[in-house]
């Protein structure tokens, strides 16, 4: 089955890019991380406002996993052999902002709990079908020496785009509104601008990079191959499940990796708005204006790690140029743990950014580093099918985490949302010694 699927296009077709054809190629990362973004800052609270318990906020989460565990591979290899007037992989990431806007702007509106969590199922739906033909066209689209830039540049409008999501309520308070102020189901109305705001911004921006940097043509030998190649869902499984007979050693080394990290990032997001409120107010009672303090405040945290992964971004792309991805993940991955340790014992307001900057430098590594790294050992023909896989095992450690925390939420975490924050940093100390066992191979 490998052999019968050629989608790389000669080296000739792949010219140097400049920096700003990188950038503005990946602008449409902008709208798709602004929706995560969105996601992370707002779930558990909104979760909260409609009569959630503290321990079973995981379950609630469960969408992201489940359908990153079915989406990703399939639609990567879809994308693989998808031949259309747009390219392989335009329509998935145009087809996913679109419905990504209309989940957005439904969220906040949401009557009931089980209402809010099936939107966020649909969301998360949407967002796989759009990211993974994204990462495949970054790969498509640059010479193999130029993965690093490429990637890292999609690590910085994810910084921009969290750090504008985050603290979007925020602004929107600065401006005048009421932080206190609820629509009908109690969602605060902050909240609800937030999401339409970002609505916006899934189909424009993703709309924006599609018709300013087109795919690269593929000869009409390569065409030919691709329709010739079986489309049944039965052959799109087959191909999936060979990708995964033949892993790269790379690929199955970071994987290790990868459950430590995104194990580490999904219990901060879950937990931060409640940690906060308990170890500045001592509460996590959504009903309390304490409550809806924590939510500003852990925003404003989250705004300030994003917008430290945004430099930090930039600042790495010369960086991995000259030492490499690994060195730096690891680097990056041991300020983060560091951070995390740290955060729950410090009650002082003003004193709480400083931890973040750690944590903003190990979400700037692990939006392009990990990509790097997998980009060369991958072949290009299977790009698609194999960022999907390698997706995968983002969302194993975040099903895996959610599974597992509800249990040991009053036995072994005693009930505190601090101690959730306290286990995410040592899972990210114990990424770090991870990274330094990947075997990586030097882009030519």
């Amino acid at each position: 089955m490998h052999a019968a699927i050629q989608g790389e296009a000669p080296a000739t077709r792949k010219p140097r890019l400049t920096f700003w054809q990188i950038l503005n190629m990946n602008v449409g990362f902008f709208g798709i991380q602004f929706s995560f973004g969105l996601q992370q800052s707002n779930m558990s609270p909104i979760y909260k406002y409609l009569g959630a318990h503290d321990a079973s906020l995981p379950y609630l989460w469960l969408a992201g996993p489940i359908t990153g565990l079915i989406v990703q591979p399939l639609i990567g290899a879809m994308s693989d052999r998808t031949v259309s007037r747009l390219g392989r992989r335009t329509p998935y990431f145009l087809i996913g902002a679109l419905i990504c806007s209309v989940c957005l702007f439904a969220m906040p509106l949401s009557p009931a709990l089980w209402i809010a969590a099936g939107l966020l199922w649909m969301l998360d739906a949407a967002n796989n079908i759009t990211m993974e033909p994204y990462r495949a066209f970054v790969g498509d689209r640059l010479d193999t020496s130029q993965h690093a830039v490429g990637y890292l540049a999609q690590s910085a409008f994810t910084g921009l785009s969290q750090t504008l999501a985050y603290l979007t309520p925020s602004i929107l308070v600065g401006l005048g509104m009421q932080a206190g102020a609820v629509n009908r189901h109690g969602i605060p109305n902050v909240v609800l601008i937030a999401f339409i705001i970002g609505a916006a911004c899934s189909i424009t921006s993703v709309a924006w990079s599609a018709w300013t940097t087109p795919e690269l043509p593929l000869s009409e030998q390569e065409k030919e191959r691709m329709r010739h190649a079986p489309h049944s869902l039965g052959a799109t499984l087959g191909e999936v499940v060979d990708a995964v007979r033949n892993m790269p050693a790379t690929m199955r080394q970071l994987a290790v990796m990868m459950l430590f990290q995104w194990y580490a990032m999904f219990c901060y997001w879950e937990y931060i708005t409640l940690s906060m409120a308990r170890s500045l107010y001592g509460t996590t009672d959504s009903t309390t204006p304490a409550f809806a303090q924590a939510l500003l405040i852990s925003g404003k945290m989250g705004g300030f790690y994003n917008f430290i992964a945004m430099l930090a971004a930039f600042a790495m792309m010369p960086l991995a140029r000259r030492m490499g991805a690994k060195p730096i993940h690891a680097v990056c991955l041991l300020c983060g743990g560091a951070g995390m340790l740290l955060l729950p014992g410090i009650h002082a307001r003003a004193m709480l950014f400083a931890p973040m900057i750690g944590i903003g430098l190990a979400w700037a590594s692990m939006m392009g580093n990990p990509y790097a790294m997998l980009a060369s050992s991958i072949p290009p023909e299977r790009a698609g099918v194999y960022m999907g896989l390698f997706n995968v095992f983002i969302v194993l450690p975040m099903l895996l985490q959610i599974l597992t925390v509800p249990l040991m939420y009053e036995s072994v975490l005693a009930s505190n949302p601090e101690n959730v924050i306290r286990l995410a940093g040592g899972m990210l100390l114990m990424a770090a010694v991870l990274t330094l066992r990947v075997k990586v191979r030097t882009p030519a």
